[in-house]
């Protein structure tokens, strides 16, 4: 379906629901990774997860990213401490699709304790479908980057 890359992880808590959304976006021919950060760390937590995929957004290996913990609000936290990544997080439909058409963000995080397997694949689909559509968000996002940047270079 889709060329864009993809990278997905989850903490401990969130590991089942990964797995469904990684398979049935798979199914979907998505080009998605599990990047599975916990594996290969088996003492990590969610800030550790959350920064090696967002690093990787930074870096331009994938375009967008899943981060999954049990209420996805450390992983959006974390997320967003590298700069020029954006994430959000979202437990409905609505929220997914404005996530991109308004905000630009390329990280969705959602929590396994608040959302069940085909809510987060709704998500999904809808986060996935959206693009930024620019119009009066644009320069909102914008002024968002400019303060970003003043931050993470210390300006004032």
């Amino acid at each position: 379906m889709s060329k864009i890359k993809i990278a997905i992880d989850a903490d401990d808590a969130a590991s089942d629901l990964k797995n469904i959304v990684y398979e049935y976006l798979k199914k979907k021919e998505f080009d998605i990774t599990d990047l599975r950060f916990i594996s290969e760390n088996p003492d990590a937590h969610y800030p550790e997860i959350g920064y090696n995929l967002a690093k990787k957004i930074q870096n331009n290996e994938y375009a967008r990213g899943i981060l999954i913990c049990g209420t996805g609000l450390g992983m959006a936290m974390i997320a967003n401490k590298v700069e020029g990544v954006y994430a959000g997080v979202c437990h409905d439909v609505y929220s997914a699709e404005r996530l991109k058409k308004s905000n630009d963000a390329q990280v969705l995080t959602m929590g396994a304790r608040v959302v069940g397997s085909e809510l987060a694949k709704m998500i999904c689909d809808a986060w996935l479908a959206s693009e930024f559509s620019g119009g009066g968000s644009t320069t909102k996002v914008a002024i968002m980057r400019k303060l970003e940047k003043e931050s993470f270079q210390g300006k004032k």
